[in-house]
């Protein structure tokens, strides 16, 4: 049986160090740390910004869910906004932005999104070592 963490937070800038901090904790709780932990942090963090920067719709929340089964975890981060679908692109030297997929792209073992009826969904597959997932409790 999967163990599954899920969250939301108001669609605002302030609250993405609070979604990269439960994402941290939830790991933590799971026993995965050092590297793994460090990739599935940063591309919690690049598709949080992206949900609340990117998001038309007013008052929304974006929801955070972390699903570890087996040897794998994904992370998805979905937003109310299901027309407006993420791409990857090649930022240039001198833009500010726009970096953030290619870090998930870079970090996870494959990533994607959906659209579902009233949100989108983007998420990032990655795969555990032998030694994360030897530490995960077998109650999960």
């Amino acid at each position: 049986m999967p163990a599954i963490e899920t969250f939301r937070i108001p669609k605002h800038r302030r609250h993405v160090p609070t979604a990269r901090q439960q994402v941290r904790k939830a790991l933590a709780n799971w026993g995965i740390t050092d590297h793994l932990a460090d990739s599935v942090t940063l591309s919690a963090n690049e598709l949080v910004t992206n949900a609340v920067t990117h998001c038309r719709v007013s008052c929304a929340q974006v929801e955070v869910t972390l699903t570890l089964h087996g040897a794998e975890l994904v992370l998805e981060v979905s937003d109310p906004d299901r027309n407006r679908l993420p791409r990857l692109h090649e930022s240039g030297l001198d833009e500010e932005g726009g970096r953030g997929l290619a870090l998930v792209a870079a970090s996870a073992d494959e990533w994607g999104c959906r659209q579902g009826p009233y949100t989108k969904c983007v998420w990032a597959l990655f795969a555990l070592g032998e030694t994360e997932s030897t530490r995960v409790p077998s109650a999960l």
